[in-house]
């Protein structure tokens, strides 16, 4: 008989895998249930876009070149709806494809062929930063209305993951809000690319200088839907960047 007292395990993390390659998909499959997740495993983009909206994993991992629907066209339909973390995974001849998965706002990318190991470690820094978030909203009652960050027409509450400029909402990713949190927090000073991968990934997962300035892209453009004349992000060439709430 169960004791009622006793706590129950906590649920397991779901990660979705979006491959037209079988293989692939079993391989992964295994080593991340042997690593403590669920998986889903989906064949096509066009089928997963579907589940991925209806029955939101915690993460995705997707490959670029797919039938029916690519990855690329999946994150571009699945960000216009969601803020679901996705890893990408490419050829070593697809580079202009990460840069434009990560400017369309994949969370990271992993080159093929590559190690479990490191996928792994990629999914539980970005599952942290997901689990953060979320943590801070749950503690968000019991949380002094200064907590919200507040720079000019910028407004960044980190307990519900709420962006604002100007009185308009801005969807970011947990990447993203990291990265512009880290920058907002101290307007006018350079935060070089190492500061800013420090801010949103964890120590043990590495990434190049192309990923931060992909999402500082990707910051900009969405700043820039709901003001045109956006300028709250500055590149100071050869140093990094600062916030301006000027």
């Amino acid at each position: 008989m169960i004791d009622p007292a006793t706590p129950a395990p906590p649920a397991q993390q779901v990660i979705a895998l979006v491959d037209d390659d079988r293989n692939i998909l079993t391989t992964v499959s295994i080593g991340l249930q042997a690593e403590g997740f669920a998986t889903r495993v989906y064949s096509d983009g066009a089928t997963a876009l579907k589940a991925l909206l209806e029955n939101p994993p915690d993460l995705a991992v997707c490959d670029i070149k797919m039938p029916r629907m690519d990855g690329l066209e999946l994150l571009q339909k699945l960000r216009a709806k969601s803020v679901l973390p996705v890893i990408f995974l490419t050829s070593k001849d697809e580079e202009p494809d990460e840069a434009l998965g990560l400017a369309m706002g994949a969370d990271d990318y992993i080159t093929k062929p590559f190690s479990q190991r490191l996928l792994v470690a990629r999914i539980r820094a970005i599952l942290r930063r997901s689990e953060l978030v979320k943590g801070e909203a749950e503690a968000q009652d019991s949380m002094p209305a200064g907590e919200v960050l507040q720079r000019g027409r910028l407004s960044m509450d980190p307990a519900r993951h709420v962006v604002s400029w100007a009185g308009e909402p801005v969807s970011l990713t947990v990447t993203e809000f990291l990265i512009l949190e880290a920058l907002a927090q101290r307007p006018g000073v350079i935060k070089n690319r190492n500061q800013l991968m420090d801010a949103a990934y964890s120590d043990d997962v590495f990434v190049d200088d192309r990923t931060i300035d992909s999402h500082i892209k990707r910051l900009r453009r969405k700043f820039r839907a709901v003001d045109p004349q956006f300028a709250g992000i500055e590149t100071l060439y050869g140093a990094g960047y600062s916030f301006t709430d000027g």
